[in-house]
Parts: structure tokens; C-alpha cells; sequence
């Protein structure tokens, strides 16, 4: 593009020994003034053009700029006035007068371009030798970002300095592309970090963005849409617009507002694009909706009726800091079409603002409006109209800004030193002043003005970020822009967000209005992304069991530790219910009911056999080793008290050795009768002593070894690997089992097998012996005892590893008591029975009796 411009501004010339002979020109209407040095300036004074114009030709048939702009017209009268307070300020480039050449650029690309190749070319007014050097020395330009980018384009192959007072696309502070161009008005980067703080602020996830179909609009939504989606905002939909759509395209925007069910939308775009949209909005009456507005229509006039209100009211937007100018007021004023009645614009200017016209009928003005002819006395002294409030000035103080900024750069370059310092001698020829020479001094340029502002570019060639936030509110039946905060930039890149909450007036007078597109998930459940939309809608999962969100919003549920589990709510995470086998729940009652009951038949028994040794029925049944088989009958009925209760180190190693060496020392006295019933079947034998082999003694070593062999293998158990107090977790979700572990398995089936073995022992030598011819069979009895203790022991293996939690340990001491009672009913019940009931029956000739 840049190339293309370079050849069109060397068609425009022609290189003659004089110098440059202009072969021709864009006829557009212009304030000028002749200085010293000349800065050019850009304005939409009209917003809107009909149709392009052609080259070298001026407003052909059906082709011309529409719709006075008071706003902008203003801004080229600010321009005026900075220059006229410079060329009377004796400390700001002292004898040099500036000259001013103002264009319209009817607020299109094609007109800003026109205007900046007027611009390039020497006004009529002057005349030049130097070879096709560019009439200013500086630009004031342009009022929006795609009008920026164009004049930029224009001029930069000639290094002239743009200064722009109200472009803020974020692609013009790129240096690589536009190294000439600079701003008083902050980049939309930092406006679009300023919208996206206040969309956060105040809790809004589900958006609409409208943007202007310009690098304006464009570049803004994407600064925005990339801020707000490091938070997790999301935007709905993107309408696009532009001044020059056909309104069909306007009513698809329209369409797509109504249909989403967003109640916040952010409209970043120019107000002579958003215009159109916001009559239909209005005229459709779609309320409900609370918009956030770029600074390009926050405050502009002609939106800020009770009209648009309707729709519009509690509008929120950033617009830079307002400031008063006093003195600019007089001069506004003083302005008249009878000063310099070839001064562009004024015309239309006082058209509109005293209706009437200073020129004789059918003298062509610019507008469509017939008026009446004024009398030459009118005056603007008194008039009340908005266009001489200067006390809330906002982009025209960015003009301003701009003027001065341009003017120090200047004094910099013309005196070699910054304005306030001692008057001194120039340092260069003014005829030596190239734009580059100013743009390398507008890099420069830092001083504080006399409103006490300071005044600089940062490397990007922006000024510091600084906005207020405005408010559409309604009173005494106009529209206001009420100042509700603030926002600034920090030069580490922090920035600082001030909201009074209190001073802002909602949409439709509520509190602050929520759009979200699914509502934030509450405690115990977790978001749940609903596929093919985006990240703001989701579905709210409840929690699984043993995981909790104890936050609203949460992304993921939270695990909850190994011994804790979540309640029913799924929001904390509680102890796990403790489950032991305990003395006072319903099967812990029982079982010791029947342990002691068994232990007290033991004793009782062992009291009747103690009572009734000297009988025939107790010498019959070996009273010594009777009694040892007893009292180890009591303890293992004792043993499963040791199985209840909260298992500790102590109680676990204790249970599992007690039951063993008890059972043991129980089944080692079955054995040692077992061994006597049969020694005493073969001493009935001819040639046979074994009884006499096997007395008391014999008896004592066979219990007392038995047992012993049962004591080392749990001694070593207890050294090498002993029992321990374990929480078991595998049973249930919301339990911790309290159990003692084994710690050795080898250990624990060794001393159930070294019992197995004593049982099968006892079972086979009770078998042989099973036809004993005495009425008192002992060997019947202990053969029965040892299939009952067998077939307990048996069933008990699979039981007890298929039984969950505190049930192990019920069947264990469920065993032990079944086994038990078996050897006790077994064995003794027979002989209770006759000692008891039958005495009669408690003779030596009776047990010797044959069958």
C-alpha cells in the first residue's frame, strides 16, 4: 500500500529544474492559517459520505458529505485554539508563529486518504523549490482507528509524525509498522483490560460483543476476548456492523440479541456505526439488557436521548478523563461565518446552530436544509447549547494534548532545549526542519501541562492508561453521563479498578444484573462441560461417593482422604464410621454371654469331678488328666473375651497366642486320654505292659510337650512377624474395620495346623479304640468330640476368609466356642450325667459291665 501511495504522490508531480510543478490536486474545503511551520489536522466534520468521490474532481453530481458533526467540528476549533494560546505564549517556540491546515475526512477511509495526500502536496498559498517535500510537519489525525491506519499509511514514507486523538487500536502501537505514529488517548489493550476488570467485577460470565466491521471493532473485541478468557468468561455471540450496512444486515444483528438469552453485551464500535442498531433496538423494544460501551459512544450527543434511554439506560463504558478548558469557552463564542467568510464549515456550523444561513439564497452550503437568510446581528454570546460546555471535556482535551505535545517537540528541535527554560537563540533553521527531526522529538516529549497533567509517550508512543467510568442515568428528564469510577494503569502493568457502587443506576433499576449461561454449580456437585458450547455452559454433576466440593463453581470434585468420607450433601468430608466387635452391641453381648456360660460349665464340672474323684466313673476317665482338659476348657472359653473390644498391639498378640496354646494344652489332654483309653484296650491283651508303660507321668510329658511345641511357634510368630491392630478400609466405603492383623499368615496357619494335627491324632487312636467292650466307652465319646472339633475347624477356614469386617472375628470366636462346647458335652456330659443323675449307675461293676 505504501508503495502504491508513493507512486500516486510522484504522479501528482513533476520534477522540473524550479522544483515541483503539481500536476493536480483534491478540491476539499479546508480551515487554513499560514505559519512558520504548518501542522495538519483530520476531523470528521461530517460523519458520513454518499458516494466516493473521483480524483482531481470536487463533489461530482450525487456525491457529497453528510451530517454536520458539532462534536467534531468543535475539535478542529480546539486545534485552533491551542494554536492561537502557542503563538502568544513567549516560553513556547518564542517568534515562530504555527500555521494550521484542517480537512474533512467525512469519516471514511477513502476521504482520510484524500485528505492526507492534500496534505502532502503544498497548499495554493505557498510555494516551494525543495524537491516534493511534504507541506507539514506534523499531522493531527485521525478520529478512528481504520481512518489512523490509512493516514499512517499515506504519510509515513515521508516520516511524518501522526498524532491521533482518538484512535485506539491496539495495532497502532505496533513500532515495526508505524514508527511515526503516537496518541493522547490510551490503547485499546488497556480499554479492553478496563472492560474485562469490570465484566469480572461484577461477576458477568456469559457475554455478547458487537463490534464495528474496522480495525477498530475488530482489534477491540480480540484484546477484550482474550482478556475476559484468562477468567473463564465466555462470549455468546459476535454481531458485526458498519454505518454503510444495509439494514437487513442490521436486523440479523437484531435477530441474534433477541434469540440469546445473554443480558450483557458489549457494543465496541463508533457511534455513527452503532446508531443505526441502537433506533431498531429501540424501535423493537428489546429492554432487559444491560449494555457496556467503548468510549467511541459512551458520551457522544446525539445517542444521549430520553428516546434511546428507554433501551439503553444504566449504559456502563470507559471514556478518558474530562477536563475543563475556561478560556476555550470566548473563543467558541467569537466564532462567525462574518469573521473569514471563506472559512470552511462555519457555515454549517451557524446553520445549525442560529438557523438561519449568512449567504443569499441558492448559495450552495453543504447541507440539504433551507434557511432563512440570517440579518447580520445574530451572535452566539448567550446560547446555552451543549457545544459551549467546556468544563467536561474529554476528547477535545485529547486535541489539545495533541497540539501541545507537537509544539514542544518543536521548541525541542527548533532552541535545542525544553520549553521553560531560558529564551535562547534557535539552534535551527526552520527551513531545516524535517519530520523526521519531529518525530524523534516527539519520543521525547514530556512535560506537565497547566491543567497539571503530564503530558508523554511510552515506547509504543501512548500515553499512561487513565478512564473514567460513566453512567447512562436519566435525570430531570435528560440523559447524563455520570461518573461512577475509575480505572489506571500501573507502569508495571498492574492496573487499579474504583467503583462506587451506590452511584450506579441499573438497566431497569435493579441490582446488579446476572448473565450467566448456566447457573454456578452450588457445593457437593461439580461442572460438567456440555458438549459443543462453550466453556460458561455446563451441567452441574453431583459429586461421586468419597469425593466433595466444598466451594461453589468447582471444576472437579476433591477426593476424600483414606479414613475420612463425604457426607450425603457432598460438601465435607466426615471420620469414617470406627467398626470393632464390642462388648455391648447385640452379637458382642451374646458371644460373651456364651463364653462365660461355657466357662462357667467348665468350673462347675470341674468342681463335680474334683467333688466325685474318689467314684468309679472319674478314676474310669483319668481324674488328673480330666481336670488339666478342664481348666483348659475354662480358658478357652475365656479366649474370645480377648477378641473384643478396640484392638490394640497388646490384645492382638494376645488373642491369637492364647487360642492357640489353650487349644493346644486342650487338645494335648484329649490326646494323652486318648492314648490312655487305648493303652488300656491292649493291657486287657494277654502278654501286653503298655499300660504299665504309660502311667501319670508318661501322661504329664505327652500334655506338657504338645503344648510346648505349640508355645515355641507362637514365641517365634511374636518375634518375627507378630499380630498388630490394622484399619482395614476394603469392607465398605464409609467404614474403617478395626481388625488385627495376622501379620504373619504362615504363623497363624501353623498353629491352626499344629492344632489340626493334635485333632487327627486324637480322632484316629479314638477310632481304634472305639469297640472297647466297657458300658463307659471313653474312646466312643472322644471320637465323637474330635468329629465335632474337626468339622468346626474345617468349615471355619472359608468362613472366616469369605466374612467381612468384625464378622471374622465373630466366626473365629464363634469356632472357638462350638469347638469347645463339643469337647465339653462331648466328653463330660455323659459323666455328669451319672453323677448327677444316675448314681446309681456310678459303680466299678456297672463301667465294667459288658455290653
Amino acid at each position: 500500500m505504501q508503495r502504491a501511495i508513493l507512486l500516486l504522490l510522484c504522479a501528482l508531480y513533476s520534477k522540473t529544474v524550479s522544483g515541483c510543478e503539481l500536476l493536480g490536486r483534491f478540491d476539499m474545503p479546508s480551515l487554513f492559517k499560514q505559519g512558520d511551520i504548518m501542522i495538519g489536522g483530520i476531523f470528521p466534520v461530517f460523519n458520513k459520505e454518499t458516494s466516493r468521490t473521483s480524483a482531481f474532481k470536487s463533489n461530482p453530481p450525487g456525491v457529497e458529505c453528510v451530517g454536520f458533526d458539532l462534536r467534531s467540528f468543535r475539535w478542529t476549533q480546539v486545534m485552533i485554539f491551542a494554536m492561537e494560546e502557542i503563538n502568544k505564549d513567549p516560553a513556547l517556540l518564542p517568534n515562530i508563529s504555527l500555521g494550521y491546515r484542517i480537512l474533512d475526512s467525512c469519516g471514511s477511509p477513502s476521504n482520510t486518504l484524500r485528505a492526507a495526500l492534500t496534505l502532502a502536496s503544498r497548499p495554493e498559498e505557498t510555494e516551494s523549490t525543495s524537491p516534493c517535500p511534504p507541506a507539514i510537519s506534523a499531522l493531527i489525525a485521525a478520529s478512528g482507528s481504520t481512518r489512523s491506519l490509512t493516514a499512517a499509511g499515506a504519510l509515513g514514507p515521508f516520516q511524518v509524525p501522526i498524532v491521533s486523538y482518538f484512535s485506539t487500536c491496539a495495532c497502532l502501537s505496533d513500532k515495526t509498522k508505524y514508527p511515526t505514529f503516537f496518541r493522547t488517548i490510551p490503547s485499546d489493550y488497556f480499554q479492553a483490560k478496563a472492560l474485562a476488570a469490570l465484566v469480572r467485577r461484577f461477576g458477568w460470565q456469559w457475554i455478547g460483543a458487537i463490534q464495528s466491521d474496522n480495525d477498530y471493532g475488530r482489534n477491540g473485541i480480540q484484546a477484550f476476548t482474550e482478556e475476559v478468557k484468562k477468567h473463564g468468561i465466555c462470549i455468546a455471540f459476535v454481531g458485526t456492523i458498519l454505518r454503510t450496512y444495509s439494514m437487513d444486515k442490521m436486523l440479523d444483528v437484531v435477530e441474534i440479541i433477541k434469540h440469546s438469552t445473554v443480558k450483557v453485551i458489549l457494543a465496541f464500535v463508533a457511534e455513527g456505526d452503532f446508531y443505526p442498531l441502537m433506533q431498531e433496538v429501540v424501535k423493537q423494544n428489546i429492554t432487559g439488557i444491560q449494555w457496556i460501551a467503548s468510549e467511541a459512544w459512551i458520551t457522544a450527543a446525539r445517542p444521549s436521548t430520553p428516546e434511546m434511554y428507554q433501551a439503553f439506560g444504566g449504559a456502563l463504558g470507559f471514556v478518558v478523563q474530562k477536563m475543563a478548558i475556561p478560556k476555550l469557552k470566548p473563543f467558541l463564542t467569537s466564532i462567525s461565518p462574518y469573521a473569514d467568510p471563506s472559512a470552511a464549515f462555519v457555515k454549517d456550523f451557524w446553520e445549525m446552530m442560529v438557523g438561519c444561513t449568512p449567504d443569499p439564497p441558492g448559495e450552495h452550503t453543504g447541507t440539504k436544509a433551507v434557511h432563512e437568510v440570517c440579518t447580520g446581528n445574530e451572535t452566539l454570546t448567550n446560547s446555552q447549547d451543549v457545544f459551549f460546555d467546556v468544563t467536561e471535556l474529554r476528547v477535545s482535551y485529547n486535541v489539545y494534548n495533541a497540539v501541545y505535545a507537537i509544539a514542544h517537540a518543536l521548541h525541542q528541535l527548533v532552541f535545542c532545549q525544553p520549553a521553560g527554560g531560558k529564551v535562547m537563540k534557535p539552534c535551527l533553521n526552520l527551513s531545516e526542519i524535517q519530520p523526521k527531526k519531529v518525530t524523534d522529538h516527539l519520543r521525547r516529549v514530556n512535560f506537565r501541562n497547566q491543567f497539571g497533567d503530564d503530558v508523554f509517550f511510552d515506547a509504543n508512543g501512548d500515553p499512561p492508561a487513565s478512564y473514567d467510568i460513566i453512567n447512562w442515568q436519566l435525570r430531570d428528564g435528560q440523559v447524563q453521563h455520570v461518573t461512577v469510577g475509575h480505572f489506571a494503569s500501573a507502569a508495571n502493568g498492574d492496573y487499579k479498578l474504583s467503583i462506587k457502587d451506590e452511584d450506579i443506576v441499573w438497566r431497569t433499576g435493579e441490582m446488579v444484573p446476572k448473565s450467566v449461561c448456566s447457573n454456578i454449580c452450588p457445593k457437593g456437585t461439580r461442572k460438567a462441560q456440555i458438549k459443543g458450547k462453550p466453556a460458561c455452559c455446563f451441567d452441574c454433576i453431583p459429586c461421586a461417593d468419597g469425593t466433595i466440593a466444598n466451594s461453589t463453581g468447582a471444576a472437579d470434585c476433591t477426593p476424600c482422604p483414606l479414613e475420612y468420607w463425604s457426607n450425603k450433601r457432598k460438601d465435607e468430608c466426615i471420620p469414617k464410621t470406627i467398626e470393632f466387635l464390642t462388648y455391648v452391641e447385640p452379637m458382642g453381648i451374646a458371644l460373651t454371654v456364651v463364653s462365660l456360660i461355657g466357662a462357667s460349665l467348665s468350673l462347675v464340672t470341674m468342681i463335680v469331678f474334683i467333688c466325685y474323684r474318689e467314684t468309679p466313673v472319674i478314676k474310669a476317665s483319668n481324674s488328673e488328666l480330666s481336670c488339666f482338659l478342664l481348666f483348659s476348657l475354662l480358658l478357652c472359653f475365656l479366649c474370645p473375651l480377648t477378641f473384643m473390644g478396640r484392638p490394640t498391639v497388646w490384645t492382638c498378640m494376645l488373642r491369637h497366642t492364647a487360642f492357640g496354646v489353650t487349644f493346644a494344652l486342650c487338645i494335648s489332654c484329649v490326646l494323652g486320654k486318648t492314648i490312655v483309653v487305648v493303652t488300656a484296650f491292649k493291657a486287657t491283651i494277654p502278654g501286653k505292659k503298655a499300660a504299665a508303660k504309660f502311667g501319670p507321668a508318661q501322661q504329664r510329658i505327652i500334655v506338657c510337650s504338645c503344648t510346648l511345641i505349640q508355645i515355641v511357634i507362637c514365641v517365634l510368630w511374636l518375634k518375627l512377624n507378630p499380630p498388630f491392630s490394622d484399619m482395614v478400609f476394603r469392607y465398605s466405603n464409609t467404614k474403617i474395620v478395626l481388625e488385627c492383623n495376622t501379620g504373619s499368615e504362615v504363623a497363624f496357619y501353623a498353629v491352626l495346623g499344629y492344632i489340626g494335627i493334635l485333632a487327627i491324632i486324637c480322632l484316629a487312636l479314638a477310632f481304634l479304640a472305639r469297640k472297647l467292650p466297657d458300658n463307659f466307652n471313653e474312646a466312643k465319646f472322644i471320637t465323637f468330640s474330635m468329629l465335632i472339633f474337626c468339622a468346626v475347624w474345617i468349615t471355619f477356614i472359608p468362613a472366616y476368609v469369605s466374612s467381612p469386617g468384625k464378622f471374622t472375628v465373630a466366626v473365629e470366636i464363634f469356632a472357638i466356642l462350638s469347638s469347645a462346647f463339643g469337647l465339653l458335652i462331648s466328653i463330660f456330659a455323659p459323666k455328669c450325667y451319672i453323677i448327677l443323675i444316675k448314681p446309681e449307675k456310678n459303680t466299678k461293676k456297672h463301667v465294667m459291665g459288658k455290653l
